[in-house]
């Protein structure tokens, strides 16, 4: 039996892809894994991978229906958590998590919950999740990711099979984008700088509207000195649009899978998966905001390298005159106070403050600084 396609995603995890494979193709998946690493080394995108394998009729085929489903967060039998306060996980989540897990799925044979930075599981989420971790009904995967095993509960550890992921090195990375993408070097470059992982930058690359964030960004940046602080707003609000134009396919999925499900739901269950989708749809906004970071990011150490006078290479080769424009007007500590308000924003970001408000600040402290 041939390894899941689905797991293709994970090229750039050899280890990982082949533990995985032999698990499924030998029928010994386990009930539980952990997949621990840095940030960037690919571990919910290896959970997107396995669920995809373990809720497809085709085994995994990575093209279907049910995979299109599982990869837009939008399948009825695989749940993606992420801690709903800044200090981690509610009670009231993982107690809906464990009334949900006695329920027979929907549409597939097995049911799979993934759960996003789960060193935030503790006190009383962390203990009410532990009896299900250890005896769960027969057809259910939990997949927990955190970044060291050292920064987990040692009981949830214990109850789960432990997988670690290693950051890939960036050449590797970018012939796995390559490979999976066919774009060129330089298209790969651009978009691992955006994305971080080669799996989430063949996606980045695949999309339009992820693509049209990313000059929208690059424009607002190259048009700072010329703009008044009114355009910079206009900018921000054009930025934060077409952040949530990808998100309208993905309502939509959502409001449809309500729909299929409705009959079989209680009007309490029901509240409970709409309130779990609108979370969804805030952390696909916050992801896509993320990215806008890191391409302004990636553009303001282009720009570094050339005001350092470096001789390498740019990543954003294809703004290369926008990166000179803004160098030859800038010094070395007005990027790096750029760079500031980049990291700045990505911390409002993680604190709730709204999209539009964070990119506002972002770009009126980068227009000051350079």
């Amino acid at each position: 039996m041939d390894a899941p396609r689905a797991l293709d995603a994970i090229a750039d995890q050899p280890r990982v892809r082949e533990f995985l494979a032999t698990a499924i193709t030998e029928g010994r998946l386990s009930h539980a894994y952990l997949f621990v690493g840095a940030p960037g080394s690919g571990k919910v995108d290896a959970a997107c991978a396995l669920a995809r394998a373990v809720v497809c009729p085709n085994g995994g085929d990575g093209t279907c229906d049910e995979c299109r489903r599982v990869s837009h967060h939008t399948h009825p039998d695989v749940h993606w958590l992420a801690p709903a306060s800044a200090t981690g996980y509610l009670a009231d989540q993982i107690r809906d998590l464990i009334a949900d897990v006695s329920l027979a799925p929907m549409r597939a044979k097995a049911k799979v919950y993934i759960i996003d930075r789960a060193d935030l599981l503790r006190g009383t989420a962390a203990n009410a999740l532990l009896k299900t971790l250890e005896e769960p009904p027969g057809g259910v995967v939990f997949v927990l990711c955190g970044r060291t095993v050292a920064a987990m509960l040692p009981t949830i550890v214990s109850r789960c099979q432990v997988v670690p992921f290693r950051v890939s090195s960036p050449d590797a990375a970018l012939q796995a984008t390559v490979r999976e993408s066919g774009a060129s070097e330089r298209d790969a470059r651009i978009a691992l700088a955006v994305a971080g992982t080669p799996a989430r930058a063949t996606e980045f690359l695949n999309s339009t509207e992820r693509r049209q964030v990313r000059r929208l960004v690059v424009q607002a940046l190259g048009g700072l000195a010329r703009d008044d602080s009114w355009d910079v707003l206009k900018c921000a609000q054009e930025i934060a649009a077409a952040v949530k134009i990808p998100l309208a396919a993905i309502k939509d999925a959502q409001e449809e899978a309500v729909k299929e499900s409705s009959d079989f739901l209680t009007s309490a269950a029901l509240k409970a998966v709409e309130a779990a989708n609108k979370r969804e749809l805030t952390a696909r906004e916050r992801s896509g905001m993320m990215e806008a970071l890191a391409a302004a990011e990636s553009l303001l150490r282009d720009v570094l390298v050339r005001c350092e006078g470096v001789d390498s290479p740019i990543v954003n080769e294809d703004a290369a005159a926008t990166v000179d424009r803004i160098a030859a007007r800038s010094t070395t500590a007005g990027v790096v106070r750029a760079l500031g308000a980049c990291s700045d924003a990505a911390a409002n970001l993680s604190r709730n403050v709204s999209a539009q408000l964070t990119l506002e600040v972002m770009l009126l402290a980068i227009k000051e600084a350079l």
